[in-house]
């Protein structure tokens, strides 16, 4: 795969606002999420736009044409190529014939928006990709959670500053973050993290962490990536939840303040006294 000619990288914009604080009035300089329209285009055809953070954009090309199944692998992609220009980034991919021809053949007018993966899908049966089962080789000890959720504020730079953004980690066995990804849009920063790893040849993540709720997009993503474990620290939905069940993934919650519910395929969850217990039993026992 050939480098990209551009990397964008100011994410962050600063603007003067009147401001209210303790019944005062004053005027400061706010630091703002930079939001940038992205238009991803396959072989010279335009395929989508999403609306993201001007950072890791080739990761994000790369997760992206991964998840969505637009390729079966990392190989299928030759070329990509970031384009910016005043109304936003165009990111030029080149893909095998194969998959080109394959995605001309379900090729669909989608328009992303930050807050949802599958705004604009055409078709109600596009938004349902065939299920792919996960492998069964990860586990993780939960007890090693609280110490992966003191390592937030130091992996949420742009969070910090905004507070503005969503984040996608990959864990590892030993409970560390060993990767984060942030963007205004949550599944965006998941297409980034699997990106990141994917072309890098790097193992599949024990687990992943994500800062948002988990959604159905966010699970279909993660079965197309062979991810076995999600941790989330909002809730889960149904169809999330259902998905993850039929995809073999654990799913886990509402991970946050020594609490966490499983909802799915627990026994990759593993605890000298817990490994046992269910969702149930596990959010009473682990919360305050």
């Amino acid at each position: 795969m050939s480098s990209i000619k551009t990397q964008i990288h100011n994410v962050i914009e600063h603007k003067k606002v009147r401001c209210f604080r303790n019944f005062r009035e004053s005027e400061i300089v706010e630091s703002v999420a930079s939001e940038v329209r992205v238009a991803l285009i396959y072989n010279g055809i335009s395929h989508t736009v999403m609306m993201a953070s001007p950072a890791d954009l080739e990761y994000f090309a790369i997760g992206f044409t991964l998840s969505e199944r637009i390729v079966e692998k990392p190989a299928d992609i030759k070329s990509i190529e970031l384009e910016p220009n005043d109304k936003g980034v165009l990111i030029y991919i080149e893909i095998t014939n194969r998959c080109f021809m394959a995605l001309k053949d379900q090729r669909r007018n989608m328009a992303g928006r930050t807050g949802c993966g599958l705004c604009g899908v055409a078709q109600l049966e596009h938004a349902v990709k065939p299920t792919i089962r996960v492998n069964n080789n990860k586990r993780f000890n939960i007890n090693l959670l609280q110490n992966v959720l003191s390592q937030l504020p130091k992996v949420q730079t742009m969070f910090n500053i905004t507070g503005a953004t969503h984040a996608a980690m990959s864990l590892s066995e030993s409970g560390e973050i060993t990767s984060s990804y942030e963007d205004i849009g949550r599944h965006i920063a998941l297409d980034k993290l699997i990106g990141s790893y994917s072309k890098n040849g790097q193992i599949t993540p024990a687990a992943i962490l994500l800062t948002s709720r988990a959604s159905f997009e966010m699970v279909q993503k993660s079965a197309s990536a062979n991810i076995e474990i999600i941790f989330a620290i909002s809730a889960a939905t149904s169809l999330a939840i259902e998905l993850a069940d039929k995809s073999n993934i654990t799913l886990v919650g509402f991970c946050r303040n020594n609490r966490a519910t499983i909802y799915t395929h627990s026994h990759r969850i593993t605890s000298e006294n817990l490994n046992k217990l269910t969702a149930i039993e596990l959010e009473k026992k682990m919360a305050y």
